[in-house]
């Protein structure tokens, strides 16, 4: 789910102020003038002296002073020769105009980078940083190819509204908690709006509003947001499939940026999960003749955050030493190199340098994926709730097929809402969901990459979710996720998006894929792995009615019996991409 940033002060005002101390001028809610008309404000800082310096362009919607209060990486690029440009972007505290999220990036963004490059100060070389919210800006402004952007480290954001404000066709259910928590309050102080405004009221509220604002059934009939953040049914209006959402999507554009950019994430980022660093690392391969030309892909085991970079923990899972990076250096390397033509051999690193959990080593390739050999465990027989059925490298056809009930009016509960890895053993024993296992492996085993799932089902409804979820399960029982929600789901009925929603004909088996299962994992000697599959996963994402019409829009909820087939006809299985370990046929026996 998005991090929630439960901010302590929710509103700054600030007066108009030039300074000058401790070697550093400072200019603050300095007007930035964007094309339309309506003016941004920013704080601007540079050492003293005539420069021309290099420029960092920063860009937040929760409070500039809060990031420069917070984060060190500001300070740290003026001891290094950078002027820095942190504003707070349309709508948001300081600057003018309303607030609508990244519809207004791509323009404000560009507008922003070339003001600053034109000012007398600067050099004219710009360069953006960020992650989250500030991570997507840049990306929306890079699709404007502003000629001045020459650098950008674009941290833990995404690459298409398909896996961003939706994930498989399923809603992202955690927009709520972010409008709850990190949007509305503002906007209610702004506009005189009643609600909660203060983090103390916001998060008293939520423990009665939260439940009730996820459970609301339509989608579009949760009234919280009507005033302080009604985009949030527009958004309701625009399913997965409509073109309406072109301005956030990045992954037939890459083209139209030639800046030098490091693609970083996390494993167990929950925002956004690695597929968007990856997909635009690809992208961007792609677009520049096949070579990583002044791009890289920095993956790590952590959960969504600048701080969670530096920590080797995510969730219950803890990591070496190693798995800790200095945010503040990685991002300035990079700048140093692109804007400053500083020699510090940045250019000279692989390509893709990414941590492998279990194996607790950071790893090199040319490309991503690395190279892997694609193995195939079949699915076999399981009882939900009771049995789990095998996962094998050979087909071992019996029962044709393993059936589970889901019933929408509960849904199988995410138990945890915090971030990173969980023991999700207790899931097993639901009626509603089936379990997949190996046998313990006899070897250590490497898995890196995208993960497949590929599965024949068939169901008495119009439509169904499927969830097929990848563990780690140690000797006492402990089953560890791999990634948080959200690129293990697949809405049936958007199977083939190009082609719009196919609603399904109860009894007829489908086949589904799941493609996106990125992760990168060394998998012990005496561990299992583990497939779950069910039909919600619920509150991270919207929840299927079954019944053929959408969430958004219809109440009414179904049971529905879902059948896996793993027959000879109907090979459900697994595709895992093994970089290391013996072959997977003898360590599965």
């Amino acid at each position: 789910m998005k991090t929630i940033f439960r901010i302590a002060t929710l509103f700054v005002a600030v007066l108009p102020l030039r300074a000058q101390t401790d070697g550093l001028v400072l200019a603050k809610d300095v007007p930035i003038p964007m094309r339309d008309g309506v003016t941004l404000r920013a704080n601007v800082m540079r050492p003293q002296g005539a420069g021309p310096f290099p420029v960092l362009v920063y860009r937040t919607p929760y409070n500039k002073e809060e990031a420069l209060k917070n984060h060190a990486t500001f300070r740290h690029a003026l001891e290094r020769g950078y002027a820095v440009v942190v504003q707070d972007v349309r709508g948001r505290y300081a600057s003018d105009g309303e607030f609508r999220p990244y519809e207004n990036e791509g323009r404000d963004g560009y507008d922003t980078i070339e003001w600053a490059a034109r000012q007398p100060w600067s050099n004219g070389a710009v360069g953006t940083f960020g992650l989250s919210y500030p991570g997507a800006v840049q990306w929306l402004a890079a699709m404007e190819n502003p000629p001045h952007l020459k650098a950008m480290v674009p941290a833990m954001t995404f690459s298409t509204y398909q896996n961003f404000f939706y994930a498989g066709g399923t809603f992202d259910m955690s927009w709520i908690d972010w409008l709850w928590f990190n949007i509305a309050p503002d906007i209610r102080q702004k506009k005189n709006l009643p609600g909660p405004r203060t983090g103390k009221e916001v998060a008293a509220a939520w423990k009665t509003a939260g439940p009730e604002m996820h459970a609301k059934l339509p989608l579009s009939a949760m009234d919280a947001f009507r005033a302080s953040a009604p985009y949030y049914y527009d958004w309701m209006k625009h399913p997965v499939d409509d073109p309406w959402w072109d301005w956030c999507e990045l992954r037939d554009k890459y083209g139209r940026t030639q800046a030098a950019v490091l693609n970083l994430s996390g494993w167990y980022d929950d925002n956004y999960g690695p597929e968007g660093a990856t997909t635009n690392f690809r992208g961007l391969v792609a677009a520049r003749g096949g070579q990583p030309d002044r791009t890289a892909l920095l993956i790590g085991p952590w959960v969504h955050g600048v701080e969670e970079t530096g920590i080797a923990k995510a969730g219950e899972r803890s990591f070496a030493p190693n798995a800790a990076i200095n945010y503040d250096e990685t991002i300035l390397r990079w700048m140093d190199h692109y804007l400053r033509g500083v020699a510090n051999g940045v250019e000279k690193q692989a390509p893709v340098r990414y941590y492998v959990m279990g194996d607790e080593k950071w790893h090199e390739a040319a490309a991503w994926p690395p190279q892997a050999q694609s193995t195939t465990y079949y699915l076999g027989p399981a009882t939900a709730g009771k049995k789990a059925g095998a996962l094998t490298p050979t087909r071992k056809p019996a029962r044709a097929f393993s059936a589970f009930v889901s019933d929408p009016a509960h849904p199988v509960k995410n138990p945890y809402d915090s971030s990173g890895a969980h023991d999700y053993r207790a899931l097993a024993e639901r009626a509603d969901v089936l379990t997949f296992d190996t046998a313990p492996l006899s070897h250590d085993l490497e898995i890196t990459g995208n993960l497949e799932a590929d599965i024949f089902l068939s169901c008495d409804c119009r439509d169904l979710d499927l969830w097929a979820r990848v563990y780690d399960v140690a000797p006492d029982g402990a089953a560890f996720n791999l990634m948080s929600p959200g690129t293990d789901v697949q809405r049936v009925s958007y199977r083939e998006i190009k082609k719009g929603r196919q609603l399904l004909q109860p009894g007829k088996i489908y086949r589904v894929r799941l493609p996106n299962l990125i992760t990168s994992n060394q998998f012990k000697e005496g561990h299992r792995i583990r497939l779950q599959i069910s039909g919600s996963f619920f509150p991270n994402f919207s929840r299927n009615l079954q019944t053929g019409e959408n969430e958004i829009i219809s109440a009414p909820t179904r049971k529905a019996t879902i059948r896996i087939y793993h027959d000879r006809d109907h090979a459900s299985r697994i595709v895992l991409p093994v970089v290391a370990g013996k072959e997977a046929d003898s360590a599965a026996r």
